[in-house]
């Protein structure tokens, strides 16, 4: 385990985070807890490889904890909350409040009741938060330190860039998790939405029921200015994969992550 100071890492379910808990295993400094922050909204792959993850801490000692966002004036999940709201996720809009509200905030509001957190910061000590951005975003890691905690890029510090943790990943005998994000994300590309049409039929309905359901005159549609439906129903009657510039969602484990943000002190 790192050192004396309590140490949290964020698992976004990727290639990341996957690669930082294996390098932190060949250098016997795995953290003290281990949090997954679930919106309700990932891919079965997904769920697969944090559970298989989760069986892989618990070997090591690691308390591995799932924590959600849902029950707090709104749905259970990101999913029924757009569905609720009558809007699209965040992101369409040009936010990144998925990120915020449904990944980073349930994991501060665990760690703020943490035990070990809690006698850290009585004593005037801070938690060690470790962030899987790699060396090739390392422009991004630039939060040192906030109120109550020390921010840590062990990827950046390793020189891991995305090749190097897939290396690390396949070298530890694990497989390399895909892609993860919600089912419903504005930030997939048009060829990502018809490959989910193709091959998760069930979630691309799902997923164009959100689209539909929304109220709004700002966006067209979970793509902004096109709509997944139309998306696939062109595709379907004209025979082609079409691509586009993917848009950065922010999420926990992906390289265009966006930077943790200091605790606002009350």
């Amino acid at each position: 385990m790192i050192g004396p100071r309590p140490s949290v890492l964020s698992f976004g379910g990727g290639v990341n985070s996957t690669a930082l808990l294996v390098g932190l295993a060949e250098r016997v400094e795995l953290p003290h807890l281990v949090l997954f922050s679930d919106t309700g909204g990932e891919r079965p792959a997904t769920y697969r490889h944090v559970e298989h993850m989760a069986a892989w801490c618990a070997v090591r000692g690691v308390p591995f904890v799932t924590v959600t966002n849902g029950g707090r004036g709104q749905g259970a999940t990101l999913e029924e909350n757009c569905l609720t709201r009558k809007e699209l996720p965040s992101l369409a809009y040009g936010f990144k409040g998925c990120s915020s509200k449904w990944k980073r905030q349930p994991m501060d509001r665990y760690v703020r009741e943490w035990a070990p957190a809690v006698e850290c910061w009585e004593n005037g000590g801070k938690v060690l938060r470790l962030i899987g951005i790699d060396a090739g975003e390392s422009h991004r890691a630039v939060l040192t330190e906030d109120a109550k905690h020390v921010y840590r890029y062990p990827l950046v510090e390793w020189g891991w860039t995305r090749e190097e943790c897939v290396t690390a990943i396949r070298a530890a005998g694990l497989e390399v998790p895909p892609k993860s994000s919600c089912f419903f994300c504005p930030a997939m590309r048009r060829a990502e939405v018809l490959r989910l049409a193709e091959e998760e039929p069930d979630l691309f309905a799902r997923a164009v029921a959100i689209e539909a359901n929304a109220e709004t005159h700002t966006v067209v549609g979970l793509g902004r200015n096109w709509k997944w439906a139309d998306l696939v129903r062109q595709d379907k009657a004209q025979g082609k994969l079409w691509g586009s510039p993917e848009i950065p969602c922010g999420c926990m484990d992906e390289s265009d992550n966006e930077q943790p943000k200091p605790e606002v002190q009350p």
